[in-house]
């Protein structure tokens, strides 16, 4: 038998990229990120493998993140991303011609940027592309029944852009997006630690500070610690110390601050009966954001709303292109299954 066509779904996100295979499942989850020969402007590595650079290259590797806070900010390293996943998918028993391909952006990217992936993979065999919001996609893979004639809310905190959306028959009502995201955290961090202790830090140590210490809780009990090491700006040397959470708490605060007030504004211009609904259902929270220590409880004081966290919360947006693969642009009537 004849290699067949097959519905794919990519989530091109800041941080991670996914693909979901229908038939197949989530089978690609790596970094975003592309390292090129600076001299021939040829791709050497990308995913885990250019992640692993960062922070650790000499000057004849360029590396390059494709999506920089939610915009395509390379569209040439976008199309080298794009191709890498493709050659990993020549795994699969697939006919690229004979596929459907969705891929899945931030709500503040540009008709042109969009038109220009279309054009990158009608370039690498795929000639059915259309594109869909993430927080649209990620709504769906979080269990949200947007085909519903009621409304839903949703706060996808990604890693480029925090996106807020109400959503109802199918489609996006309210929505509005903002660069408060872990890419703001992660050099919020960073800035904290420079002028704070004159240590420099690179980016994976910042995200590990994000990780392990990022906490929106008003009382902390224990103060959480963590050790890591970078270069002094006094003398150049390699130095370490330790920062307590409480430290690092302020910066969440002032950073939610941002996202509630968004959320405030996406409320304010709801349709009353679908603010109904939202006052009976409540918020989903969604993207990696979701996972930040007391959330859940922060939201719910802010907002005076019932507020769940996606059970898959990093993996929602990928999913929920199996929904969207099905319906191929009606999203009117809810797809059988």
């Amino acid at each position: 038998m004849g290699k067949k066509g097959l519905k794919i779904g990519v989530d091109l996100g800041t941080v991670n990229t996914l693909v979901y295979i229908d038939g197949y499942g989530v089978i690609f989850n790596e970094p975003s990120i592309v390292a090129f020969d600076k001299k021939t402007k040829m791709r050497i590595a990308a995913g885990a493998e250019a992640f692993d650079m960062l922070g650790k290259t000499h000057n004849s590797i360029h590396l390059v993140k494709p999506m920089e806070g939610g915009v395509v900010s390379d569209l040439d390293a976008t199309g080298a991303l794009l191709q890498f996943v493709f050659e990993r998918l020549h795994t699969v028993d697939i006919d690229f011609r004979k596929s459907t391909l969705l891929i899945c952006y931030p709500s503040v990217i540009s008709q042109i940027e969009k038109q220009a992936m279309i054009d990158l993979a009608n370039r690498m065999g795929v000639k059915d592309v259309f594109m869909e919001e993430e927080v649209k996609a990620g709504a769906l893979g979080a269990g949200i029944d947007m085909f519903a004639p009621s409304g839903s809310m949703v706060i996808d905190i990604g890693g480029g852009t925090t996106d807020i959306g109400i959503l109802s028959l199918g489609d996006l009502v309210v929505s509005e997006s903002l660069k408060i995201a872990g890419n703001y955290l992660d050099n919020e961090v960073t800035k904290y630690i420079k002028h704070t202790y004159h240590l420099m830090i690179g980016p994976k140590t910042a995200e590990k500070i994000k990780i392990t210490l990022g906490t929106v809780r008003e009382k902390l009990n224990p103060d959480k610690k963590f050790t890591f090491a970078g270069r002094d700006l006094k003398n150049g040397l390699p130095r370490r110390i330790t920062i307590k959470q409480s430290e690092i708490r302020h910066i969440f605060l002032q950073a939610f601050d941002g996202i509630e007030n968004t959320a405030r504004k996406v409320l304010m211009t709801a349709p009353p009966e679908l603010s109904s609904d939202i006052y009976q259902k409540g918020i989903m929270v969604n993207g990696g954001g979701a996972l930040v220590d007391g959330i859940k409880e922060h939201l719910e004081k802010s907002l005076s709303l019932k507020v769940t966290i996606a059970p898959n919360a990093l993996t929602s947006i990928v999913e929920g292109s199996k929904i969207l693969l099905k319906n191929r642009g009606n999203y009117l009537v809810k797809p059988l299954d």
